[in-house]
């Protein structure tokens, strides 16, 4: 058994003071307000449920500061991203995402949803063990104390009926049943989930999109939609429906499905979503970043559909500022102010975000639950005066008032430094290394 004790923490009831809390295999076994610290390791600050970053590819952190001033939209930005994609090995890949990983368990993330479609040798050459990329992606999460769901992505176009180019090739294996014979090799754990993706409509012709929403039936299923207008004109152009219908009618929407930024809908298609339940994951900071658009979150959640967030591109790693910007951007759009609580954006932060990827019995401090604590500094220059309340967490804290981290009731992070490695030198050297 393992003991913390925290300052404040904040429970399903509220916030509470000098919180005893038990851990035993991972789990927490009891939770007692008003108690005495004794020898458990001492938690200040506010403590609050592990974050779930529900949407990432962790090679795009290679871009950060490489990329933020050059002019151009989307689609040249890609083109950036092909280029790290083109040169990735699987032991340059395990020490980059070992890195990411280790900088998203210093902000405070104890679980990962990894939509994975880097799959092969440069053309399209299978390595020796067909899943060498993605086993690599589990081991770097493994390494630094990272759940992971490694959401493994079919990718069969370059676009509605385009082929491949020169880099996708390494994305592909050819069509969905040969994705599908890949995929049921790969093995989930305790801290692993195996899901499945369909990279979106552009990558998945809509013949194919049944198979895959039907491989892992109790999986978690994501897919990227309606991220650029682009997608929808082309899909509109093939299909005479938009995204969304498409994937309705492939069976594809549900309450086990992401639709991964959801920027450009109708109102079609938020009903489709809502009525569905299916999960609508926003990454604020990358669509603003790559000038994707701002997307109608409201309008979803008012439909049904759950809000997830997650850091993408990772121009940003900071969950806090995912959940903050939500409602900022709202603001943007709409001109008026408190759309979404700090309560409702701080859920989407954990249990909600938690349950998208798999991990239902994580993201809430209770007995019974995956025992993840995030310790946040309340005397910052950030925090300092703010109360210490839930709107602290959403609306003023930031990654760096992260002191703690326990993950699985594990401690991953201590006094703002991960207990294992210096996440700063390895992310340098894994990045110069694959853009130099």
């Amino acid at each position: 058994m393992t003991a913390y004790w925290c300052a404040q923490a904040l429970l399903p009831t509220g916030i509470a003071s000098s919180v005893l809390i038990e851990v035993v295999d991972g789990r927490f076994t009891a939770i007692t307000a008003d108690a005495e610290p004794g020898t458990a390791v001492r938690l200040d600050g506010l403590v609050i449920p592990g974050l779930a970053n529900c949407h990432s590819h962790a090679f795009h952190r290679a871009l950060r500061g490489r990329t933020q001033t050059e002019r151009g939209t989307f689609w040249t930005w890609r083109e950036q991203m092909y280029s790290v994609a083109s040169v990735l090995t699987p032991d340059s890949y395990y020490r980059l995402a070992r890195a990411v990983y280790g900088e998203m368990v210093l902000a405070g993330i104890t679980s990962v949803g990894e939509f994975h479609y880097l799959h092969h040798a440069p053309g399209g050459r299978r390595y020796d063990d067909p899943n060498a990329m993605g086993e690599a992606l589990i081991a770097a999460a493994r390494d630094v104390g990272l759940r992971i769901a490694l959401l493994d992505t079919c990718y069969l176009a370059g676009g509605i009926d385009q082929p491949l180019n020169e880099v996708q090739q390494r994305f592909s294996d050819g069509d969905a049943v040969a994705w599908g014979a890949r995929v049921g090799q790969l093995r989930g754990a305790e801290d692993v989930v195996i899901g499945a993706a369909a990279h979106s409509v552009r990558g998945v012709p809509q013949e194919q999109l049944n198979a895959v929403a039907s491989l892992l039936p109790e999986a978690p299923l994501h897919v990227h939609l309606s991220e650029q207008v682009a997608e929808n004109e082309a899909c509109l152009a093939a299909y005479g429906r938009t995204p969304s219908q498409v994937l309705d009618e492939t069976g594809f929407l549900g309450p086990r499905t992401s639709a991964v930024h959801a920027t450009h809908l109708t109102s079609v298609d938020v009903g489709l979503l809502g009525s569905s339940g299916t999960y609508s994951c926003f990454c604020p900071t990358t669509e603003r970043d790559l000038a994707d658009g701002i997307g109608p979150s409201v309008a979803l959640r008012d439909a049904g559909s759950p809000l997830t967030l997650g850091s993408d591109s990772h121009a940003v790693i900071d969950l806090f500022e995912e959940m903050r910007a939500v409602e900022l951007d709202e603001r943007l759009a709409s001109q008026e102010r408190g759309h979404w609580s700090a309560a409702e954006l701080l859920t989407a932060a954990t249990v909600t975000g938690h349950r998208s990827i798999g991990f239902g019995d994580a993201g809430v401090i209770e007995v019974g639950a995956r025992a993840d604590l995030v310790a946040l500094r309340l005397d910052s220059v950030r925090t300092a005066g703010t109360g210490g309340s839930v709107e602290t967490v959403v609306f003023a804290a930031s990654a760096a008032d992260v002191t703690d981290v326990v993950a699985n009731g594990v401690q991953v992070v201590a006094e703002g430094n991960h207990v294992k490695l210096a996440v700063g030198a390895e992310l340098t050297a894994s990045i110069e290394a694959v853009t130099r």
